[in-house]
């Protein structure tokens, strides 16, 4: 009678399923949970943390842009300062 080899490579596929399985749903339910609340983020909640913190300063760099650019509305609005829109 001649040993069959299929049995412990099957066994070897299965747990190697079951591990990729088990680390793979580990992984996701590490990433679900309740969103972050403002008050929960602490020091990035801060307006100077966001990307237009400063009103005033967002106009003058877009100013800045429009006019190196010669584009009016150039920044956001559409069309490219040629009057066609």
């Amino acid at each position: 009678m001649k040993p069959s080899i299929a049995g412990p490579r099957r066994r070897g596929a299965f747990r190697l399923a079951l591990l990729s399985t088990v680390l793979l749903t580990g992984l996701l339910g590490g990433c679900a949970g309740p969103a972050v609340q403002p008050w929960e983020r602490g020091t990035l909640a801060r307006s100077e943390m966001s990307f237009n913190g400063n009103q005033l300063d967002s106009k003058f760099a877009e100013h800045i842009y429009s006019s190196k650019e010669a584009a009016a509305g150039g920044a956001g609005v559409g069309g490219g300062g040629c009057g066609c829109n």
